[in-house]
C-alpha cells in the first residue's frame, strides 16, 4: 500500500521549517536592502508605529527609541544577516565525517556541533567575522546620517564651528583608519595562534 504522511507529520515538518523560514527572510531581506535605507526606515518607522498603537491602544505605552538605539539596531540586524551567512557557510566547511565519527563514538547531536563542529568553524570564519567587523568600524558613520554624535558627525560640527571642514574630516578619516589598523593587527594574531593550534593538532 502506498504511503501517505498523516496531518500530524505534515503540521510538524511545517512547525519545525518555521525558523528556516524566518532565518531565510531575514537573511534576504536585510542582505538585499542598503544599510542607508534600513537605518531611516528604522529610524522613522518604529516610532509611526509607536504613534498608531497609542493612537488604537491606550493601554501601549512604549517609549520612542533614540536615534542611537535606531542606529545600533540597524547596524546589529544587516551585519548579523552577513554574520549568519558566515557562520552556515563555515560549518557547511566541516568535513562530515568529522559529524560521522562523532555519532559512531556515541555523542548527542548537540554534543557533535559543541565539541567537534563549532570549534574547527570558528576558526574557518575568523578571517570573514575579523573583516565584517572591520567594516562594522567604517559603517557606523552611516549613522550621522539621523543624528547620532559619532565620530564623523563630531567633525562635521567642528569643522561648521571653526569653518575648517578638510581638517576636521582629514581626522576623522584618520581615527578610522588607526581603528581598522588596531583592529586588523589583533585579527592578524589570532589567525596565526589559530593555525598554530591547528599545525600542533
Amino acid at each position: 500500500r502506498r504511503w501517505r504522511p498523516s496531518w500530524g507529520f505534515m503540521a510538524l515538518h511545517t512547525l519545525r521549517m518555521i525558523p528556516y523560514w524566518v532565518a531565510t527572510f531575514y537573511t534576504s531581506l536585510f542582505r538585499g536592502t542598503p544599510l542607508l535605507l534600513q537605518i531611516f526606515v528604522i529610524y522613522y518607522a518604529i516610532p509611526a508605529i509607536i504613534d498608531y498603537m497609542h493612537a488604537r491602544y491606550s493601554w501601549f505605552n512604549i517609549p520612542y527609541p533614540s536615534a542611537f538605539v535606531s542606529g545600533c539596531a540597524a547596524l546589529s540586524l544587516n551585519y548579523g544577516a552577513y554574520l549568519t551567512e558566515v557562520f552556515r557557510a563555515g560549518i557547511c566547511h566541516v568535513p562530515k565525517g568529522q559529524t560521522e565519527a562523532a555519532w559512531a563514538l556515541g555523542l548527542s547531536g548537540g554534543q557533535t556541533q559543541r565539541r567537534i563542529v563549532l570549534p574547527q568553524a570558528f576558526k574557518i570564519v575568523i578571517p570573514a567575522v575579523g573583516n565584517d567587523f572591520i567594516a562594522l568600524i567604517k559603517d557606523t558613520s552611516l549613522v550621522s546620517t539621523i543624528t547620532v554624535n559619532e565620530l564623523l558627525h563630531r567633525a562635521q560640527l567642528v569643522g561648521g564651528r571653526t569653518l575648517q571642514f578638510l581638517s576636521a574630516l582629514l581626522v576623522a578619516a584618520a581615527v578610522y583608519w588607526i581603528l581598522t589598523i588596531f583592529f586588523s593587527f589583533w585579527q592578524a594574531r589570532l589567525e596565526r595562534r589559530m593555525e598554530h593550534d591547528r599545525a600542533r593538532a
